[in-house]
């Protein structure tokens, strides 16, 4: 899954693509590239970043959405909003990925409706304030339980089993411990039987381990992105398409048939 910020603030690649010109171009990069998803968001979900309204939201997307539909791959909306994910529907997306989870009011009725994958992502708090001091029982544990219930959630609104993926969301209320944690026991997401999506890439705990800047991250990040397809993740959201897509077929190639 290529990582598309329509944005001026996000926290890597903040204002690369806010024109519409430059989204289209860099949409056309990854298919190029080799992207199965391109995950087009309109509003940064950084540490300390404050909402936008939905006509913001909206004038940032759909014209980018709609002009990209074409490319020849799945177009997923990154939002959590539900005035903005209708639209974005309408416009040519075919999934949604929901930091929220599905809890805004409507959305899992609405995701029913257009019948299409969603991701539930895990988020403790929301992002102007999610990492002020997280606190889990049990980092782990306490993400299962959460996805039991939302899922739950989602089959009781009509969205078909096999359209859900779980995103245990790294950096969104998790301190470096706790995102460790969960990249150490990703597997264990694997028991509850769904897809699991995992973005991690270029974030602050992988600065917080090196000592290095976000424009230095890319290297760590393919070496996470490589654990993580060697313990059978399914989905990869990263801003480094083509490096990815390169390591996962030399991973096919030395015979992780299932990579």
């Amino acid at each position: 899954m290529g990582i598309l910020n329509v944005t001026p603030d996000s926290f890597s690649d903040g204002g690369v693509n806010f024109s519409i010109g430059d989204a289209v171009e860099s949409a056309k990069q990854m298919v190029a590239d080799g992207v199965d998803i391109i995950d087009v968001g309109g509003e940064s979900t950084r540490p300390g970043s404050e909402s936008i309204t939905v006509e913001e939201e909206l004038r940032r997307v759909i014209p980018v959405i709609q002009k990209i539909k074409n490319l020849g791959v799945p177009i997923s909306i990154d939002s959590y909003k539900l005035e903005v994910v209708e639209k974005a529907f309408d416009a040519g997306a075919s999934m949604l990925n929901d930091v929220y989870g599905l809890r805004t009011l409507g959305m899992p009725e609405l995701a029913a409706k257009h019948d299409v994958p969603v991701v539930i992502m895990h988020m403790q708090g929301m992002p102007i304030s999610m990492q002020e001091n997280p606190k889990y029982d049990n980092v782990v544990g306490d993400i299962k339980k959460f996805f039991e219930k939302q899922v739950d959630v989602a089959l009781k609104a009509g969205v078909k089993k096999e359209n859900i993926i779980l995103d245990p969301g790294i950096g969104f209320g998790k301190t470096l411990g706790h995102n460790l944690e969960i990249l150490k026991n990703i597997k264990e997401f694997k028991t509850l039987c769904y897809p699991i999506l995992v973005g991690h890439s270029r974030k602050r705990f992988i600065g917080d381990i090196l000592e290095i800047p976000v424009e230095e991250r890319g290297p760590a990040t393919l070496a996470i992105s490589t654990y993580l397809a060697l313990q059978g993740v399914d989905y990869i959201r990263v801003h480094d398409v083509r490096e990815t897509v390169e390591m996962r077929k030399i991973l096919e190639a030395v015979s992780y048939e299932n990579v």
